[in-house]
């Protein structure tokens, strides 16, 4: 009991863990909604070459997870810690290169090699935030409970850090309104050349002049808050070395540790289940405002719906906390994810309502706080388990992190390529006041019928998923244990060199 009350976390060491995850959320919300339109009206690169930009970006950035966890795990203990240094030194980098992504360069060649080299450095130092701040967990505390009780905290201020990201960027740049363009079938293929030049004409050099300058005020601003909570989190969370580490003399080198965690059967069930459940709420997520937009056709509600999601996760993240301790994980991963299926087909078999979009997109959000809280308070579980398999192979958590991460990142490459394929087969109209019936049919797809089959197969696949709560209360007493074992032979081992000297 006196250990446990030792390792106890404090609320404000929870809240400054939990604070240091919303510049990941922030910028990656900036980015993901306003960049695609930041490059092809703001700084005006052919769509081809914007394509190639987003496309490169995001795969290195699901690159960059599995090679800086490689590198954390050569990375030696200071008296900072092993992980926090990282974080440190990645941040000011990481700040510079954000604000360039947002800076339109007086050059009249290399624009594309600008973006891609600057949005490419961006991600890899995100991502050296990122991955030692999600391994940071394993290292606040030792007690599951405490862990859990942070990785909700976690939670709370990355989903908040989610909706503040998107509100900086959507207030200071301010919603552009880009006229849409009726089908070439009303008008004649030359008349429809004449309104795209005089819809092209509407932007002229002064506004575009504003609008750039109003993408660098909000990169300075959310580059602000990056450096705000990087300081919060390292001034305010000291990094513990796990004196229980059951250490062997020799540490397992990198690739020896990969095959091992990646032969441990509940990580690999565990990144399968939450696999399939992260593809099926990103088609939602991606696809949410065209389905608004044309399908339901609420053009001027997106935002307000999309805030209603936010705050709805946000909302209920400490209602999941609480859950997960009641009735256990494996209970919350089938109740939290299930419970979109029915909000998601009503959404589609019923007329379009803003009534009931709304309470969609309340119970989506509840969904939606369970899958963003459940994988950071399994993994801990996973690894203690690991722990127990192999006592003598230590320092892989960074592994278990980064390449969960990997696999999440790559699964919203697939994503975005279904989405953008199935709409282009399906006759997408650009900037069309109104879509094709395959288009509007293959939305409804996107947002529901595929979501829901994903979610079906991830809840099928947790049925395999080993460690209940049963399991878990078994590994913590054995870790126990084992951490007293090797505290008393520690110990021992002091009093007998005492002697000898």
């Amino acid at each position: 009991r006196l250990q446990e009350s030792r390792e106890r976390l404090s609320v404000c060491s929870k809240l400054c863990y939990a604070v240091g995850g919303a510049p990941y959320q922030i910028t990656g919300c900036a980015l993901g909604f306003f960049l695609q339109i930041y490059l092809l009206d703001v700084a005006q690169v052919d769509a081809f070459y914007a394509s190639i930009i987003l496309f490169v970006g995001r795969v290195w950035d699901a690159i960059t997870d599995p090679m800086v966890g490689f590198f954390i795990s050569k990375t030696s203990w200071t008296r900072f810690g092993r992980l926090m240094p990282w974080i440190m030194f990645s941040t000011p980098f990481a700040i510079i290169s954000y604000f360039l992504i947002w800076f339109v360069p007086d050059i009249s060649t290399g624009q594309v090699m600008w973006y891609l080299v600057f949005y490419c450095a961006f991600q890899t130092l995100v991502t050296c935030f990122h991955v030692p701040y999600s391994a940071l967990t394993m290292f606040i505390s030792r007690e599951q409970s405490e862990r859990d009780s942070a990785t909700a905290y976690r939670m709370t201020v990355e989903v908040l850090g989610t909706v503040l990201g998107t509100a900086i960027q959507g207030q200071i740049v301010g919603k552009v309104d880009t006229p849409c363009i009726g089908s070439p079938f009303f008008f004649g293929l030359a008349n429809s050349s004449v309104a795209m030049e005089e819809l092209n004409m509407t932007h002229d050099a002064a506004s575009l002049t504003d609008t750039r300058n109003a993408y660098m005020i909000a990169a300075g601003v959310i580059g602000g808050l990056y450096i705000l909570c990087a300081l919060i989190l390292l001034l305010g969370v000291r990094e513990r070395r796990e004196s229980s580490e059951l250490q062997s003399d020799e540490p397992v080198s990198f690739f020896q540790g990969l095959k091992l965690v990646m032969n441990h059967g509940p990580y690999i069930k565990l990144i399968a289940g939450f696999l399939f459940t992260s593809l099926a709420f990103m088609l939602l997520e991606g696809n949410f405002a065209l389905f608004c937009t044309y399908t339901l056709g609420f053009r001027n509600e997106f935002q307000n719906i999309l805030l209603a999601i936010m705050l709805s996760a946000t909302l209920t993240i400490p209602f999941w906390q609480w859950f997960l301790t009641r009735f256990g994980k494996k209970t919350a991963v089938y109740v939290g994810i299930s419970s979109a299926i029915p909000f998601l087909i009503m959404v589609v078999v019923l007329d379009s309502n803003l009534f009931i979009t709304y309470i969609v997109a309340v119970a989506a959000g509840i969904s939606v706080a369970a899958a963003f809280l459940l994988p950071w308070s399994m993994l801990p579980d996973v690894i203690d388990d690991f722990k127990l398999q192999h006592p003598s192979s230590h320092g892989h958590e960074a592994i278990f992190f980064s390449f969960y991460v990997f696999f999440t990142k790559f699964t919203a490459g697939v994503s975005l390529g279904i989405s953008t394929l199935s709409l282009d087969f399906a006759g997408y109209q650009t900037r069309g006041c109104s879509q094709p019936g395959q288009v509007n049919f293959t939305l409804k797809m996107l947002v529901s019928a595929v979501p829901v089959g994903l979610i079906l197969l991830s809840l099928l696949l947790f049925k395999l998923y080993p460690i209940d709560e049963e399991k878990r209360r078994k590994n913590k007493k054995a870790l126990q244990d084992l951490r007293e074992e090797s505290n008393s032979s520690s110990e021992s081992d002091n009093t007998e060199l005492a002697s000898i000297v």
